[in-house]
């Protein structure tokens, strides 16, 4: 396959719902997404509450780096550059690339971890990839030279990808890994930053970049006695290949658990239902599952590829659909209500339609059932499986659904 066509999001490329049923019916539905809203919201803490990032003392191995081995010694930093960036994803890379475009030279990377990648760097679960088309979502393609090798690209190789923009543009060289800033200091007369580090560096920047992301540290639910829990744990973002193997066959005489049903947990649970003795899934609120469209790059599509093919690709993107003049018409004749009813009778068509898959692929009703989303499409971050759904006919998988309370409630 080759990917050439533009896709709507849901149901019509206008976003308005056509499908002839009454208002009756789709009223009936939110009425169902209400409910289902406020019983979670009646069981959980108010926002973050719910969760903990404090992981000190006995949750200090929540946070470990599996990856980068032993903290490198280093004599400390006593320097300045021009610019200085916090934490070495995306953000950081991109627009570390284009500085060296316009002739900045004095770059430096500070990433907690022992390598660029950000998120990427982080999470190394198995069945890790992006959820947006690789073409798309993977930075300076043209400028790399490089094509994604499928669709979505997996976890490995956006992480090489990262290494190779911080190679081809030189970005290693003043890097600092291993390393957390613990405070940042504006100077009025050097106008100069000064930072800290847990590594008792002084760092002076005329310019600080925080490209630290939303992602950059885990966060554990608030589970009552979870820290005297004696059982083997990790979290998914610091994943133990050292006592799962590469292959999960260390999970082949387990019984495992895996809190949540996320984005995260939807990619990790497939290769998890395969290979432990026994799975146990704890949902809160399931999530909504769509077809992965996805497929391996055409050699012969990616050779037709001209330079500036990415940059069109995202204007095309941002341009959204295009609709006919006969939409462009019914649209401008509508009141501001009606426009939203419409929209959101589109979702739950979409929705719903979510349903029907779940029906026809879960073997078994009870389960088909819990794990059905009963919210409008968006409300929860969507996710595109094609064997996640599958796992739950495993007679080793086991859901356990707490309809909204989570665990320890």
């Amino acid at each position: 396959m080759t990917d050439t066509q533009e896709k709507p999001l849901i149901g019509t490329m206008d976003g308005l719902s056509r499908s002839g049923k009454s208002q009756d019916y789709y009223e009936a539905i939110k009425q169902k997404f209400a409910e289902e809203r406020d019983l979670r919201l009646n069981y959980r803490p108010e926002g973050t509450a719910q969760y903990t990032s404090d992981l000190s003392g006995s949750f200090v191995r929540y946070e470990l780096d599996p990856y980068g081995g032993e903290l490198k010694p280093r004599e400390p930093i006593n320097d300045t550059v021009e610019c200085l960036f916090i934490g070495g994803g995306f953000s950081a890379l991109l627009t570390s690339a284009r500085l060296r475009e316009y002739g900045v030279e004095s770059i430096r990377i500070v990433e907690r971890g022992a390598d660029v990648g950000g998120t990427w760097y982080w999470n190394r679960y198995p069945g890790v990839a992006c959820d947006v088309v690789s073409y798309d979502y993977l930075p300076l393609l043209d400028e790399m030279d490089y094509v994604p090798k499928d669709h979505y690209a997996k976890g490995p190789e956006i992480l090489a990808h990262c290494q190779a923009i911080a190679r081809k543009y030189d970005l290693y060289k003043l890097a600092v890994f291993q390393t957390t800033v613990t405070s940042t200091v504006w100077n009025e007369e050097e106008e100069l930053w000064h930072l800290r580090t847990d590594r008792g560096d002084h760092m002076r920047a005329r310019f600080v970049i925080c490209a630290n992301g939303t992602l950059s540290k885990p966060k554990l639910s608030k589970i009552a006695g979870m820290e005297t829990f004696q059982g083997y744990s990790f979290h998914t973002s610091r994943w133990d290949y050292e006592y799962t193997k590469d292959d999960l066959s260390g999970l082949q005489d387990k019984v495992v658990g895996i809190i949540g049903t996320g984005a995260t947990a939807v990619q990790a649970i497939p290769g998890l239902g395969a290979a432990a003795k026994e799975l146990y899934v704890f949902q809160r609120t399931p999530s909504s599952i769509d077809i992965r469209d996805d497929w391996q790059t055409d050699p012969d599509w990616a050779r037709t590829l001209k330079p500036g093919w990415q940059a069109k690709r995202r204007e095309r993107a941002m341009r959204g659909p295009r609709l006919t003049p006969e939409q462009k018409a019914e649209r401008a004749a509508m009141s501001r209500e009606e426009k939203i009813k419409r929209q959101e009778n589109a979702n739950i068509d979409y929705m719903m339609r979510i349903h029907k898959r779940i029906d026809e692929v879960v073997k078994d009703k009870a389960t088909a059932e819990a794990l059905k989303p009963w919210y409008m499409f968006m409300c929860k971050r969507p996710c595109f499986h094609n064997d996640y759904l599958p796992t739950f006919n495993r007679p080793s998988v086991h859901l356990v659904d707490t309809h909204g309370k989570g665990i320890g409630v």
